[in-house]
């Protein structure tokens, strides 16, 4: 899902971040969103590149239509209702599947217990290393993908990944990751290397499933827009959106769930709960 991060910055791009306040209300609310348009176009739209059809990633990652995007953030309230875009015609390009994208929506959890599996698994077992050398290279390593309870392969002691129930079966959840022989499903691992002047600037990445990706933005933020250094903008107070599709297990989506960190104020709590957010912390 490594494109969703540029996505995100794209959309970000056109808007006074900084301004705004370091988790302010209006921060937190703009990010949000921010987040939740991409991530729509990453369930859609993500798929192995390897296997037709082609994904639209020039479409995707076009400054243009990221603007286009952009003009969709309500300032007052949580829109619940998010869908993918067309970045087709960015790319000079017809969209295949018009069809899917007007009748394409999220699918909430049903029960109890499908919430219960789908908090599990949103944060399911990764690890991640970065490191470098005196010779100047820079490596982001996110491994993952057989954490227990694994199946093993017979008595080889391999676990197998469980990353498998990253595809869906339904073309019109998303027509670039439905499973086929020999395909790789769309995965969250997110190693980031950022470039300045052409050189390496950082190197960052972080386990945490559907989280990865919202909460690299953040650190990256902290960085380059607050003037965090590395320990500050690592221990900096995260949010988490919960409204895109999990990548796990049945692919539910919970519209307006934000996880806060204990330590925002209560008059941003308020603020946020108007605007049609359901807190957690």
């Amino acid at each position: 899902q490594g494109p969703v991060l540029n996505q995100m910055l794209n959309i970000l791009e056109g808007i006074d971040v900084k301004a705004m306040g370091y988790n302010s209300t209006r921060y937190i609310h703009t990010l949000y969103q921010a987040m939740n348009l991409a991530f729509a176009d990453r369930d859609f739209y993500y798929g192995d590149p390897y296997f037709a059809p082609e994904e639209p990633i020039d479409g995707l990652l076009s400054k243009v239509y990221a603007a286009e995007r952009r003009k969709l953030i309500d300032p007052e309230k949580n829109d619940a209702d998010v869908t993918p875009g067309n970045p087709y015609p960015h790319q000079g390009g017809t969209n295949p599947y018009l069809n899917y994208l007007e009748t394409w929506k999220s699918k909430p959890p049903a029960t109890e217990e499908e919430a219960q599996l789908f908090e599990e698994g949103f944060y399911a077992g990764t690890t991640s290393i970065q490191a470098a050398d005196e010779d100047g290279w820079v490596v982001s390593i996110t491994p993952s993908g057989g954490w227990n309870p694994a199946c093993i392969a017979g008595r080889t002691g391999i676990g197998m990944s469980q990353r498998m129930q990253s595809f869906v079966l339904d073309p019109r959840i998303n027509p670039y990751n439905v499973l086929e022989p020999g395909k790789r499903p769309r995965a969250t691992l997110t190693p980031s290397l950022a470039l300045k002047d052409g050189k390496p600037f950082l190197s960052f990445a972080v386990q945490g499933g559907d989280s990865q990706d919202q909460n690299l933005l953040q650190f990256f933020l902290n960085v380059v827009e607050f003037d965090m250094n590395i320990q500050q903008a690592v221990e900096a107070a995260n949010f988490n959106s919960y409204q895109m599709q999990s990548s796990f297990g049945a692919h539910e989506s919970q519209p307006g769930r934000l996880l806060l960190n204990e330590s925002v104020p209560p008059w941003v709590r308020k603020e946020l709960t108007t605007m049609g957010y359901e807190l957690d912390f």
